[in-house]
């Protein structure tokens, strides 16, 4: 259990208790952002490597990710009939190889110590090897939906469940690099002892990221598996995303490419010296935690925003049975495929230069992104109005070895809803203007600044700027009488879907902001940001693009700040 908390002030909340609260980077603090929670369900063995390889890949991205367990349980490479107990002993041995090269790899961020094993893991922090073999275990021993029920539980459902009843906002997302059988006995687990509005609470709390079913035989009927069950009975509360397209590109191209990782991955350091050869393909899991890599180009909570580990849009998947996020075939099987070959050298120099510190203690590192002075990775939106133009300033971005950057910015049009054309000045200039449309009021444009240093391997890094272009400021003014203070009311409703509608006053006049914030800090819509008379107001605020869970609404006018919690339940 964790039992050290990172605060900061924008997010106390000052109504009836003080709220855990994130670091959200343009916000002044000395701490780091938090990391995304990550629990990992593998079916490991010696026959099918590629679990073993991501696993590698993502111990040297330890820094990066809250790995709260890794389980291993059953898949296509360990069914009931091939299941070894032994298999465990694989990941393990990666541990111990992530251990013997902890010493180089925390030069990358001049780490000493464990001191945040304990406690909420910021961005930066290497956990040590025993934190990582105390949260290995084993999850269902058995495939498919007819193990789930009573008789079932194991070390890894309980784990789940003990990590979704944690005093923690932020989102558990599991990812199925095997079957997700696990996940389904938690859930079976939690929908038998508890009632229904609890069951949604822990449903809310937990991502599942699927790398195809494997809770089936190969080539059986969906209908066996336990993901047909969940997503079937549980789309509105459970986020779902079931990739076919990522994974087959990264173990395809990985499998065409295997000279580099020959050269700049295997033998470098203990885990290079214990990354295996393919047998089939490269790394197909890896995409399931790239998803969900904080480095400011995606929030993994909207799928349609790609990223490093792909796109997936909402719908039926190849099993027609229950909504999902999906990818695999259509439009969203192309654009997916795109953007993983559009973002593959840049996910592999990732690897490579990681394994360039768990081998030497020295290497490449990431540019830092600043967009009009702000460094940090959360997602940026602005509200210009229409037919207007915008200009986006990098110029203070900065590389911590020196190294000399080049920009890139380019519209992502499958995130935003405004289908027309953009024309972006500048857009390979470290200051980049857009000309916002003057038919785009009410809609979204979603901006990428894509900056490479020239090291060696050259590294990306991103920042995600959404436009939403605005008429004239529509304000909903509730009386001329000038309150005497600052305040920002609870919302109405709260619990809410898809809208709530929020009310405040300002004593004095000024330039005031209204914002919602995910429990990361992250910024996902701006209902206010202009200059308000002494007053009492009221927005609404529509969520329908949003996934379940906690928000914060924060008020701002001239030297007052004020915070509340939303809930969105649908």
């Amino acid at each position: 259990m964790k039992t050290k908390f990172s605060l900061i002030p924008f997010l106390l909340v000052l109504v009836s208790q003080s709220l855990y609260a994130q670091q959200k980077q343009n916000i002044t603090s000395d701490a780091a952002p938090l990391k995304p929670r990550l629990v990992v369900l593998t079916d490991i063995s010696t026959w099918e490597p590629d679990d073993h390889e991501s696993l590698i890949r993502l111990l040297v991205h330890a820094d990066m990710y809250e790995i709260e367990a890794i389980i291993v349980t059953t898949g296509w490479s360990m069914d009931n009939v091939n299941y070894q107990k032994q298999f465990i002993d694989i990941a393990k041995g990666v541990i111990d190889a992530y251990e013997k090269d902890l010493p180089n790899l925390l030069k990358r961020s001049n780490q000493t110590g464990f001191s945040q094993d304990s406690c909420r893991q910021e961005i930066g922090y290497w956990p040590s090897g025993k934190y990582l073999k105390d949260r290995s275990m084993f999850g269902s021993m058995r495939m498919g939906m007819s193990f789930i029920g009573a008789g079932n539980n194991s070390d890894g459902s309980n784990r789940i469940i003990q990590l979704a009843d944690e005093n923690d906002d932020r989102p558990i997302w599991v990812t199925f690099w095997g079957g997700g059988n696990t996940l389904a006995q938690a859930i079976w687990q939690v929908q038998q002892t508890r009632s229904e509005s609890e069951l949604k609470e822990f449903l809310h709390k937990i991502r599942a990221f699927a790398i195809t079913d494997q809770d089936r035989p190969q080539n059986s009927s969906f209908e066996t598996s336990s993901h047909a069950w969940m997503r079937r009975n549980f789309s509105n509360d459970l986020l779902f995303i079931w990739d076919d397209c990522a994974w087959k590109y990264q173990n395809g191209t990985g499998k065409s490419n295997w000279s580099q990782y020959e050269t700049n991955i295997q033998n470098h350091g203990n885990l290079g010296n214990d990354y295996p050869k393919y047998v089939w393909g490269v790394e197909g899991d890896t995409p399931s935690f790239l998803h969900l890599m904080p480095n400011g180009l995606n929030n993994p909570d909207i799928p349609t925003q790609a990223g490093w580990g792909g796109y997936s849009v909402w719908g039926k998947g190849e099993d027609n049975n229950g909504n999902s996020y999906v990818n695999y075939t259509g439009t969203a099987g192309s654009v997916c495929s795109n953007y993983e070959a559009r973002f593959y050298a840049a996910t592999f120099n990732n690897f490579a230069a990681r394994m360039d510190w768990a081998k030497d203690g020295a290497g490449n590192r990431n540019p830092i992104v600043a967009i009009d002075g702000n460094n940090g990775i959360d997602i940026m939106r602005k509200t210009p109005e229409a037919n207007t133009t915008v200009i986006l300033d990098a110029s203070a971005s900065s590389d911590p070895d020196s190294n000399s950057l080049t920009f890139k910015w380019w519209i992502q049009p499958e995130a935003g809803t405004y289908s027309g054309n953009i024309t972006i000045s500048n857009s390979n200039s470290s200051k980049a203007t857009i000309n916002v449309p003057s038919n785009s009021a009410g809609k979204s444009i979603h901006v990428i600044c894509e900056i490479k240093d020239n090291g060696t391997p050259n590294l990306t890094s991103y920042r995600r700027i959404i436009l939403e272009p605005t008429e004239v400021t529509k304000v909903e003014y509730l009386s001329s009488v000038v309150p005497l203070e600052f305040r920002l009311n609870n919302n109405y409703p709260n619990p809410f879907n898809p809208s709530t509608m929020i009310s405040f006053q300002i004593a004095k006049s000024g330039h005031t902001t209204l914002k919602i914030y995910d429990v990361y800090g992250r910024e996902v819509a701006v209902l206010v940001d202009a200059m308000r008379s002494a007053g009492m107001y009221k927005e609404q605020f529509n969520a329908s693009g949003l996934a379940s869970g906690i928000y914060y609404a924060r008020l701002q006018a001239i030297s007052h700040s004020q915070t509340i919690k939303i809930v969105l339940m649908k």
